[in-house]
């Protein structure tokens, strides 16, 4: 709690009405008829003067932060309850309410502080919690809800094991998942009114949209999203064929960076350097079936989409079909042409260690990779990163990303007021008061990768936007493979309306089945 500075005779006549009436409100801001600058006799020198008030400290307890109640202004008491946020990624080591304060930023200790004040004030405790494997954690969900919930065994620390009834299932977008959703095993939490969806902590990922299905709401994600495809540059290779860095950003940053800027820097940049007629520096590289399918994206395309019916399929729109031919080409001309390995084709991920080797000049892959820990924090060059250049189809002309959020889900067999509760404390754990200056969690954590001062201030505040973010739906339609249906097929050498046409009445069939 925080100490009000109260002038002495406020504080005279707050002693005053307490002794008088124990009745009368000891705060004149509460009591109207109460002026607390009229003279009385505790400030009177007996020449009808008055002493001036001075500030001094009075015992008072004032709430440093926003105190919420219940709909009809009761307090919100949720009874000591002890709850549990499952993942795959949370440990104990590196919780900001478990470490050492010293380890802590100056932000994260305000936001440790603000979590404590709030477990306390309302009564309950709360553990990120890892230990579910990212490609079982739907399974565990499920197993969990159709047996009737119950205690669930966790270590919050290795090697101590407890349990918890009230837990917080952290899933992956996944068809499974959208099952899950549709068989009504997960909570509805639109029916919940202490969660305001046009809340900024929501806005900023889109999460509840995308797991919105028939007026329903079945996840909800309290943080910012993480940021996927961009395109990292090697800055030398970029410089030996006549461009710069700063180019390349300020295009950016005033809206030309374009799929044709792109491409005639790549030309100017790829070259054989030994005259032995074979591309020995290439355009790019990249895993090919996530760069399609951030390339349809970045013409306004689209798989899958959704409107107010439910979920469409996009991939005949022709800003998608476009994208496919434009990905194909750009395949055939540009991407550095893997190598065989002891014989054999190279192995799927080859493109990184191209790329770190310095066979191509663009990078397209996701923005963790360039993060510490990752397969590019052990490069030997200066390297950039910005989004996406857009396609001709874009109509808004803006530079876009899909956006990756970790869906967070309430069992359905939990009663009202425990999800109720639940779903509280989960709101209240990931808000940023007011009080505290928020930071860009993305941006805080990328200052320790590889990423240079302009992609720090300008391309990852970029992704991070809802203006520039959004989610994607085909991933949520049981049975629709995107990559070894159509995605993989998009080599350099596809005919990609055939493609596009061997597919389309499965897909639709899948679609049709998932909006029912």
């Amino acid at each position: 709690m925080k100490r009000k500075f109260v002038p002495v005779a406020l504080a005279a006549v707050m002693a005053f009405n307490l002794a008088a009436c124990d009745s009368k409100p000891a705060d004149p801001a509460q009591n109207p008829s109460q002026d607390p600058a009229a003279p009385t006799a505790a400030d009177s020198n007996g020449g009808g003067e008055t002493t001036d008030p001075v500030d001094t400290p009075v015992d008072e307890d004032v709430e440093p932060y926003t105190v919420r109640t219940k709909a009809d202004g009761s307090a919100i008491d949720l009874g000591g309850m002890e709850i549990i946020i499952r993942d795959w990624f949370s440990n104990a080591e590196t919780d900001i309410m478990h470490a050492d304060p010293d380890s802590l930023s100056s932000y994260e200790a305000e936001i440790r502080e603000y979590r404590e004040w709030a477990q306390e004030k309302y009564n309950f405790k709360l553990r990120q919690v890892g230990g579910a494997d990212w490609g079982q954690c739907i399974n565990d969900f499920v197993n969990y809800v159709t047996t009737g919930g119950g205690p669930l065994e966790f270590e919050y620390e290795a090697g101590t094991p407890e349990k918890c009834e009230n837990v917080i299932f952290t899933l992956r977008d996944d068809a499974t998942t959208t099952a899950a959703m549709r068989n009504n095993e997960m909570y509805d939490l639109s029916t919940l009114d202490c969660l305001d969806f046009s809340d900024k902590k929501y806005q900023q990922n889109l999460c509840h949209e995308q797991y919105t299905y028939k007026d329903g709401i079945y996840a909800f994600y309290g943080s910012i999203s993480e940021p996927r495809d961009g395109v990292y540059f090697n800055k030398k290779l970029l410089e030996d064929g006549g461009h710069t860095a700063d180019e390349i950003y300020d295009m950016q940053k005033n809206g030309t960076w374009t799929w044709d800027a792109w491409e005639s820097i790549m030309k100017d940049c790829q070259r054989d350097t030994d005259n032995d007629g074979t591309v020995d520096v290439a355009g790019w590289t990249a895993n090919t079936g996530g760069a399609v399918e951030e390339i349809i994206f970045s013409n306004g395309g689209e798989l899958v989409g959704r409107d107010s019916n439910g979920y469409v399929l996009k991939v005949k729109d022709a800003a998608t079909i476009n994208a496919l031919e434009f990905a194909n080409r750009m395949i055939k001309e540009y991407r550095h042409k893997d190598p065989d390995v002891d014989g054999e084709p190279a192995p799927w991920d080859y493109y990184k260690d191209s790329w770190k080797n310095g066979d191509a000049v663009f990078l397209l892959e996701q923005e963790y990779a360039g993060t510490p820990g990752n397969f590019l924090a052990d490069i030997s060059f200066d390297a950039g990163f910005v989004m996406m250049p857009y396609g001709p189809d874009k109509a808004d002309k803006q530079l876009t990303n899909r956006w990756s959020n970790n869906p967070a889900v309430i069992p359905a067999c939990y009663t009202p007021e425990q999800a109720w509760n639940i779903a509280f404390a989960y709101d209240v754990w990931f808000e940023v008061p007011p009080e505290i200056e928020e930071e860009n969690s993305i941006v805080s954590r990328a200052r320790s990768g590889i990423f240079d001062q302009r992609a720090l201030d300008e391309t990852l505040p970029l992704m991070s936007d809802p203006a520039h973010g959004f989610v994607t739906y085909a991933g949520m339609i049981p049975d629709l493979q995107t990559g070894p249906d159509l995605i993989w097929g998009i080599n350099g050498d596809a005919k990609v309306s055939e493609a596009v046409d061997a597919i389309v009445d499965s897909w639709q069939a899948y679609v049709d089945a998932a909006n029912k």
